[in-house]
């Protein structure tokens, strides 16, 4: 399974990238929504986590982005922030985010939560 990961946090990504690659998954990561969406361009993916607070294009326009192509509709989205206010969740929501996670996050939660959409 390959993920899309994107945040401008490095800790994060390799959080991630640390915490997918132990799991089996093909992990690709980018620094920002714009470098999300180029890599999208070049890539099939089976799930996305994405930040919302990020340089140059932020997590909700970035879903925004990747909800207005219908190849990628149902794509599960799944929002890794520390934002915990409801009108953040509900922004991601209404842009097309599938599920919302809090960092920090727990690894097996994380799984979890992706065999969840996925399957």
């Amino acid at each position: 399974m390959r993920v899309l990961t994107v945040d401008d946090s490095p800790t994060i990504l390799s959080m991630l990238d640390h915490a997918l690659k132990e799991a089996g998954f093909e992990v690709v990561q980018a620094e920002d929504g714009q470098k999300g969406l180029d890599a999208m361009a070049q890539n099939e993916f089976d799930v996305v986590i994405t930040d919302i607070n990020m340089p140059v294009m932020d997590g909700i326009e970035f879903i925004k982005n990747v909800r207005a192509s219908g190849v990628n509709k149902s794509l599960p989205i799944l929002i890794l922030t520390t934002e915990t206010s409801q009108d953040k969740r509900d922004l991601g929501r209404a842009a097309g985010g599938t599920g919302w996670i809090v960092k920090p996050f727990d690894p097996a939660k994380l799984i979890s939560v992706i065999n969840r959409v996925v399957h």
